[in-house]
C-alpha cells in the first residue's frame, strides 16, 4: 500500500507539474501563441475550418501561409486543417486570379500585398475564402484572418478587404558585428554574425513569421552607426543567408553603410561623391550585392551626424551623396535611405532647427529612388515632443518616418509605455500645409503623388532574449508599430486591443484593464520624466536615469542644461521669434498659436517658451507647482499600474505575471527617484520654496548628482 501511495503521490505531482508547465509561458511565441479556443467557440469554428485548399504548386510564400494556417488553427482547434485542392464544405481557401480566378475577383485596389477575407457559399459548400493578388497577400491575409479568430471574430459573417497605405514597412536594427545593440535592452543581436552563414537559427525564421504577421516587408540588418567590413565578402555572405530565411515571408534585407567605406577600405583614394572613382565603387558594390541577394532592398545612410563621415566632408550636400548611392542601386529597383538626423556643434544654434535648414532647401533635387528618413520629433525620440517641421515641408521629395520602438529615452524594457499611443500622437498631428487639414500620417500616405515612394521605418526593440523584446509589454510596441506602418490611421486603442487579446487571453475581463493600463502607461512615463514639453533631462550617454543638472561634456547639444536652460528667473527654451525661432519652421497657422504662451498646448509648453518659474498656468497653479504636480502625478500613475496589474494575477499564467509585477516594482522606484532627483534640482536653480503638501525628496540633490551607471545597458 506504501508503495501504491508513493506512486499516485509521484503521479499528482507529475500532474501538476504537467499543468503548471502547460500554463506558464516565457514569452517566445509572441502574439502568436494560438491557445485552444474554448469549447463553445471551437464548437462554431470547427465546421469553418476543415481543410486548406490551395490549388497548383504552392510557392515558399504561399506554403508560408499554409503552413501558419495549419499551425494557428491546429492549436485553436487541437486538430490541424488537411491540406487539399478541391472544395470541400467548411473549407479556407486561398486564392489568386492566377489559381483560382473564380474566387478571386474584384481586386485590382489591393495592390500586390493587400488581401480579402469573406465568407461565401460555392456549389453549396460553406467556405472561407482568403483572396489576393498575389502570394504574399495570401500570406498576409492568412495571417489577417487568424489574428481575427484569435480576438473573438466569428467566420460566418466575415467579409473585409485590407491594404497597406505604405509601400515600405521596414525595421531598422542597432545591431552591431559584435552582437552588441546600440540601444538594445533585450539581450545580444538576434544575428549571430558568428555563425552565419552556415548555421541559420530557427529564431530567424520566427523572426519573420513575427514580422509577416504585421506586414512588415523589410529589415536594415546593421547600425546607422555602421561598420565598412558589413560590405565585404564575406559580410555580404551572412547577409544572404538572412535574406534567405526572410525571403518567403515577403521580407528584403537592406543594409547600412558606412559613407567612407572604399575609403577605409583603402579601395579609393577619397570619399568624395562627385568623383568617379568612388560613384565606380559603389557601383560595383552594388552590383556584388544584387549577385548574392538578388532582391537586395537598398542602402540606409547615417552622414555627417555626431561624427559620421559623409559627403559634406568634401563641401557636398546630401542630395549629392544620396543620389550617387542611387543611381548605383537603380538598376536593381533598390533604393537609398538617408537619414535627416543631423546635427553638428561646430553649427551653434538650436538643434532643433538643424535637419530643417539643411534639408528643405534640397527639396526636388533627390532622384526617385531616394527617401529622406525623418525622426518623429526635431530632437531626439524623447518621450514627447512635437512632430517634426519637414513633415508637409517637403512636397517634392518622399519622406520616409522613423521612430523608435526600444524605449531610449523612455525607461529601457523596465518601464511600461505603450509607444503606440506615442506614434498615433504625431501621424494625427495636422501639419496645417494645407486647407482642411494635412496630418503626419496623409504626408506618409503621399497620395497627391501616385506611385512615389512611401514608408516608415522602426528602430527594433527586438534581442536574444527569450521574450524578444526584454519586457513583455514591450512586445505591444513592436506590434503597433507594425500595425500602423500597415495603416498610420490605425486606432492605437484598438491595436492594444488586438494585441492584449492574442497575447493574453481574449476575455474582456483582461483585455479591458490590460488596454487601459496601456494607454495611461506612456503618458506616466512623460510625467515623471519630461512633463509640460520639458525634454532630454536623461543621464548622458547611457540616457539612464536624470540629470537634469549635466553641463560638463564637450558639446552643448549633449547636455541637458542645453534643453531645459532652467535659471533663477525661469525655465523652457525659447523656439519663438525671441529665441532660437525654430517656430518660424512650422506652417504659418502653428507658429502663430505657438507663439503665444496662452495659446501653445501645455504639453508642449517648455518645448517653445522660457516662463518664469511664478507664470500662472490654466489650472490655477504656478508654473513651478504644476510642474510638481505632474511629477507626483507620474509617481501616483506608476503605482496604479502596478495596482492595477495585481488585480490580474488570477488570469494571467504565472510567470508573466511575475516577469512583468518585479518591472512595475522597479518602475514604481525609479519613477520616485525622477519625481526627487528632479524636484531637487530645479528647487535649487530657482530657490523656490515647496508648495504647501509637497513632500520634499528623499534625498539630496548631491547623492542624485552621485549616481553613475557605467555599465548601463544599450550602449552598443
Amino acid at each position: 500500500m506504501r508503495i501504491i501511495g508513493r506512486a499516485l503521490a509521484a503521479m499528482v505531482l507529475l500532474v501538476t507539474a504537467a499543468v503548471a508547465g502547460a500554463v506558464e509561458e516565457d514569452g517566445y511565441e509572441l502574439w502568436m501563441r494560438y491557445r485552444p479556443l474554448d469549447k463553445a467557440a471551437q464548437s462554431a469554428l470547427q465546421p469553418r475550418a476543415t481543410a486548406l485548399v490551395y490549388s497548383g504548386t504552392a510557392s515558399p510564400t504561399a506554403q508560408a501561409a499554409i503552413s501558419e494556417l495549419q499551425r494557428g488553427f491546429g492549436g485553436m482547434l487541437g486538430k490541424v486543417p488537411a491540406a487539399d485542392t478541391q472544395l470541400r464544405n467548411g473549407a479556407i481557401v486561398l486564392a489568386t486570379p492566377a489559381s483560382m480566378p473564380e474566387l478571386a475577383k474584384g481586386l485590382e485596389a489591393l495592390g500586390s500585398e493587400g488581401y480579402q477575407l469573406r465568407s461565401t457559399v460555392v456549389q453549396g459548400k460553406k467556405l472561407t475564402v482568403i483572396a489576393a493578388n498575389s502570394d504574399k497577400g495570401l500570406l498576409y491575409g492568412a495571417f489577417a484572418l487568424l489574428r481575427a479568430v484569435g480576438t473573438g471574430a466569428k467566420l460566418d459573417a466575415l467579409n473585409t478587404s485590407s491594404a497597406p497605405k505604405l509601400q515600405l514597412r521596414l525595421l531598422n536594427h542597432w545591431d552591431n558585428l559584435d552582437r552588441t545593440v546600440e540601444r538594445g535592452y533585450a539581450g545580444e543581436s538576434i544575428w549571430d554574425w558568428w555563425r552565419l552563414p552556415d548555421i541559420r537559427d530557427r529564431r530567424y525564421t520566427d523572426y519573420a513569421r513575427a514580422n509577416a504577421s504585421l506586414g512588415i516587408n523589410g529589415t536594415v540588418l546593421n547600425n546607422v552607426n555602421s561598420k565598412p567590413e558589413i560590405l565585404t565578402a564575406p559580410w555580404i555572405a551572412k547577409a544572404a543567408a538572412v535574406a534567405d530565411v526572410l525571403r518567403p515571408y515577403g521580407i528584403k534585407v537592406y543594409l547600412s553603410a558606412r559613407w567612407s567605406t572604399p575609403l577605409e577600405l583603402k579601395e579609393t583614394k577619397t570619399a568624395d561623391p562627385l568623383a568617379p572613382e568612388v560613384a565606380e565603387w559603389w557601383t560595383r558594390k552594388a552590383d556584388e550585392i544584387y549577385r548574392a541577394i538578388p532582391d537586395f532592398g537598398g542602402f540606409l545612410v547615417k552622414a555627417n551626424s555626431e561624427g559620421q563621415p559623409g559627403p559634406q566632408d568634401y563641401h557636398r550636400s546630401h542630395a549629392d551623396g544620396a543620389n550617387m548611392l542611387a543611381r548605383a542601386v537603380a538598376p536593381y529597383k533598390g533604393i537609398v535611405m538617408w537619414r535627416a538626423f543631423v546635427y553638428a556643434h561646430e553649427k551653434p544654434v538650436d538643434r532643433a532647427r538643424q535637419a530643417y535648414d539643411e534639408f528643405k532647401p534640397l527639396d526636388g533635387t533627390f532622384l526617385p529612388n531616394v527617401m529622406v528618413q525623418v525622426k518623429n520629433g526635431a530632437i531626439d525620440f524623447q518621450p514627447r515632443e512635437p512632430f517634426h517641421p519637414l513633415f508637409g515641408a517637403m512636397p517634392k521629395t518622399p519622406l520616409m518616418m522613423e521612430f523608435q520602438i526600444t524605449k531610449e529615452y523612455l525607461g529601457f524594457s523596465t518601464h511600461m509605455a505603450y509607444l503606440g499611443a506615442m506614434y498615433e500622437e504625431t501621424l494625427r498631428e495636422d501639419t496645417q500645409q494645407k486647407p482642411g487639414g494635412f496630418t503626419v500620417a496623409q504626408v506618409l500616405e503621399d497620395k497627391d503623388h501616385g506611385q512615389r515612394l512611401t514608408g516608415m521605418a522602426g528602430v527594433a526593440n527586438i534581442g536574444s532574449e527569450r521574450n524578444w523584446s526584454g519586457s513583455h509589454f514591450d512586445q505591444a510596441n513592436w506590434y503597433a508599430y507594425g500595425r500602423l506602418a500597415w495603416d498610420p490611421q490605425a486606432s492605437a486603442r484598438e491595436l492594444a486591443r488586438e494585441w492584449a487579446a492574442q497575447t493574453f487571453t481574449p476575455d474582456p475581463r483582461v483585455t479591458g484593464p490590460v488596454v487601459d493600463m496601456m494607454m495611461l502607461s506612456r503618458e506616466a512615463v512623460v510625467n515623471y520624466m519630461t512633463p509640460i514639453g520639458l525634454h532630454h533631462l536623461m543621464g548622458t550617454g547611457h540616457h539612464h536615469g536624470p540629470a537634469p543638472w549635466v553641463d560638463s561634456l564637450g558639446r552643448p547639444d549633449w547636455n541637458p542644461v542645453y534643453y531645459h536652460k532652467a535659471d533663477r528667473q525661469g525655465v523652457g527654451f525659447d523656439r519663438t521669434a525671441t529665441g532660437s525661432d525654430a517656430l518660424a519652421q512650422y506652417a504659418a497657422p502653428i507658429a502663430r498659436q505657438y507663439a503665444d504662451p496662452r495659446t501653445t498646448p501645455a504639453k508642449y509648453l517648455l518645448w517653445f517658451h522660457h516662463l518664469p518659474w511664478d507664470y500662472a498656468m490654466p489650472s490655477g497653479r504656478t508654473l513651478w507647482a504644476e510642474m510638481i504636480a505632474h511629477y507626483d502625478q507620474g509617481v501616483g500613475e506608476a503605482k496604479d499600474l502596478r495596482a492595477r496589474w495585481e488585480k490580474l494575477k488570477p488570469f494571467i499564467d504565472a510567470r508573466r505575471h511575475e516577469d512583468t509585477a518585479n518591472l512595475l516594482d522597479v518602475q514604481v522606484k525609479e519613477a520616485q527617484w525622477w519625481r526627487d532627483a528632479c524636484i531637487a534640482y530645479f528647487q535649487s536653480v530657482s530657490g523656490k520654496a515647496l508648495p504647501q503638501g509637497v513632500k520634499a525628496p528623499a534625498r539630496t540633490l548631491d547623492y542624485y548628482k552621485s549616481l553613475h551607471f557605467p555599465y548601463a545597458p544599450g550602449r552598443g
